[in-house]
């Protein structure tokens, strides 16, 4: 067992860092801006004990930051898993939308790694054919 493991189900937080990622202070903040689906339970002496659904979701939650879903968004997301079935439709447009704006972005980035890949092939046929020299020179 893990340091910092009590159980297969029980995790520290520190644990909990290690495999999502996050800091122990994200950890907190994701608790305290109500991001997690369910409490984070504690011991007896007020440590937090996470789970392997915890785990999951916040895995989740991590992609979702990553790709740039607004915190506010997140918040919605799992305010609609807290409470269960029978709001699916609302999840799935919140989820759609934000991988269009994803898709956009990364139409965008193509687009930029397109100008970027035909520059890098100017400057390499110039200097190949040593006439790099005065290449959008600002002094010229």
């Amino acid at each position: 067992m893990a340091t910092g493991e009590t159980t297969a189900e029980s995790l520290s937080i520190g644990v909990v860092a290690e495999r999502t990622g996050l800091s122990v202070h994200a950890l907190r903040f994701y608790e305290r801006e109500g991001l997690l689906v369910g409490p984070v339970e504690r011991t007896s002496g007020g440590r937090r004990r996470y789970t392997a659904f915890d785990v999951d979701w916040l895995l989740i939650c991590v992609k979702l930051r990553a790709s740039g879903m607004p915190l506010a968004d997140l918040k919605r997301f799992a305010e609609l898993v807290r409470h269960g079935p029978g709001n699916e439709a609302e999840r799935l447009r919140l989820l759609d939308a934000h991988r269009q704006r994803v898709d956009a972005q990364i139409q965008a980035l193509e687009e930029c790694r397109s100008v970027i890949a035909w520059k890098v092939g100017v400057y390499a046929e110039h200097l190949a054919r040593g006439e790099a020299g005065g290449l959008w020179d600002p002094t010229a």
